[in-house]
């Protein structure tokens, strides 16, 4: 596990299949659920765990107005250390429903590289058109460069990598917001309820990323390779009124941290202690509000200052 590890982020990795047919039941359709006008919609992947990193941006989105789709992937969780936790899909949807957004709760195995269209297919189809896209999600098995097998450093890329870049793609395929519109005006579909700035784009991408890399291969490689590909877009959807951001949340312990590695980076940071899921949700809602629209095209490290 590496110190950025977002073990809830890390649970979604997708193929959309009915949540009917596993052990962890979504909510019903969000077509049942009552409008919400004026409110946007963010996808965000990798919400499988209620006290992960994915989660916690869920919440300060709904919080600040935001309508929610994200998916998970109890497999994953399953066969982690950490293991799953039962009905936290509904648990959490719940929780965003009572801070008034609508939800769409989205089984989906990213290893599969037609999971992206079907995760924004169901996405618009539940909630509207998608301003907002978090990538929260991640693959991470601890190995390094001489234990890592072919078939884990794959996987690693097409969670990772491939299923970013694909979804990031269809995101700039079905973006329907107007640049320079003002956040959350009518006919938009896009865009923030609250902020009055003009001239501004409504779209935003944020990627949760790591710099951790030794004894951790195949995961470091494939976050890197994520960056690149999310620092592109800053320029190609620009166009489009897009930014694109990436944000390394650094020491966050939502689970997966002993003791020993726990003391040690608490030790190592100047703050004196850990991350929480709350620091990066601060700086993502930030990211996707009108008042962050000229930070574009960075890697932004929130970390407390810990030392790499």
């Amino acid at each position: 596990m590496t110190i950025n590890e977002q073990p809830s982020a890390s649970s979604a990795q997708l193929s959309a299949q009915p949540s009917a047919s596993h052990e962890q039941a979504a909510p019903e359709p969000a077509t049942a659920q009552a409008a919400a006008p004026g409110r946007p919609v963010a996808l965000i992947t990798g919400v499988g765990r209620s006290i992960g990193i994915g989660a916690g941006i869920a919440r300060q989105l709904a919080a600040s107005g935001w309508d929610i789709a994200f998916t998970y992937w109890t497999p994953y969780d399953r066969r982690m250390e950490w293991g799953a936790e039962d009905g936290a899909a509904a648990s959490i949807a719940r929780e965003l429903e009572k801070a008034g957004a609508r939800t769409a709760a989205i089984e989906a195995d990213l290893t599969g590289p037609d999971a992206p269209i079907r995760i924004f297919d169901e996405a618009e189809q539940r909630l509207g058109p998608v301003t907002a896209l978090i990538l929260s999600h991640a693959e991470s098995v601890d190995s390094g460069l001489l234990d890592t097998t072919v078939e884990a450093f794959d996987r690693h890329f097409a969670v990772n990598t491939r299923a970013s870049w694909l979804l990031i793609r269809e995101y700039g395929l079905r973006f329907r917001g107007e640049p320079g519109s003002k956040p959350g005006e009518p006919g938009t579909g896009t865009g923030a309820s609250t902020g009055t700035g003009t001239g501004t784009g409504t779209g935003r991408i944020v990627a949760l990323t790591s710099d951790h890399t030794v004894g951790n291969l195949p995961y470091g490689a494939s976050k890197g390779a994520l960056d690149r590909i999310t620092l592109a877009a800053a320029h190609e959807l620009a166009h489009l009124g897009v930014t694109a951001n990436v944000v390394n949340p650094g020491p966050v312990d939502t689970g997966w941290m002993n003791d020993e590695l726990r003391e040690a980076l608490t030790q190592g940071t100047p703050l004196g202690r850990l991350g929480t899921p709350q620091d990066t949700a601060h700086l993502v809602d930030f990211l996707c509000s009108p008042q962050g629209q000229w930070v574009n095209g960075q890697l932004l490290k929130s970390n407390g200052g810990a030392a790499s």
